[in-house]
């Protein structure tokens, strides 16, 4: 199986409130990020792993563009780049909202609090070479 054909699978069982068929993925951490693509201008949605930010996901929610630690970043956040408007799907809600990439000492802080819970993204950014962006997704109307 692809690593599309993983997404279009996960997509549409998380879509349909069942099993994602992935061992060990639970739906209570993914999210649908739907962006729009730079070239082809056709929306993209694409699973991923979030983290709230606050007591609600209405808050915001930080995503990871690790890319699993491969050399470049992935297309969906070369999207967002390009056009920040993205529709976010959580297992509570979705929203229309936007997309900023978290620099500076926010970025330094938030990635040491990410690196508590998930360790694993350490060893994306040495494998990656690259320092790995993260991207805070807010609804458009709070």
């Amino acid at each position: 199986m692809t690593a599309h054909e993983l997404d279009e699978q996960v997509i549409a069982g998380y879509r349909a409130g069942g099993d994602l068929g992935v061992p060990g993925v639970h739906r209570e951490r993914i999210a649908l990020l739907t962006t729009t693509g730079r070239r082809s201008g056709e929306k993209r949605t694409s699973p991923m792993m979030f983290v709230p930010q606050g007591s609600d996901d209405r808050d915001g929610v930080v995503v990871v563009a690790s890319a699993a630690g491969a050399p470049r970043h992935p297309a969906w956040y070369l999207n967002l780049v390009a056009d920040p408007s993205v529709h976010v799907e959580l297992p509570d809600g979705e929203w229309d909202g936007r997309a900023e990439t978290v620099t500076g000492d926010a970025r330094a802080r938030l990635w040491a609090e990410l690196l508590e819970g998930f360790p694993f993204f350490a060893e994306h950014e040495r494998k990656a070479g690259r320092e790995i962006p993260l991207v805070k997704l807010v609804p458009a109307t709070r």
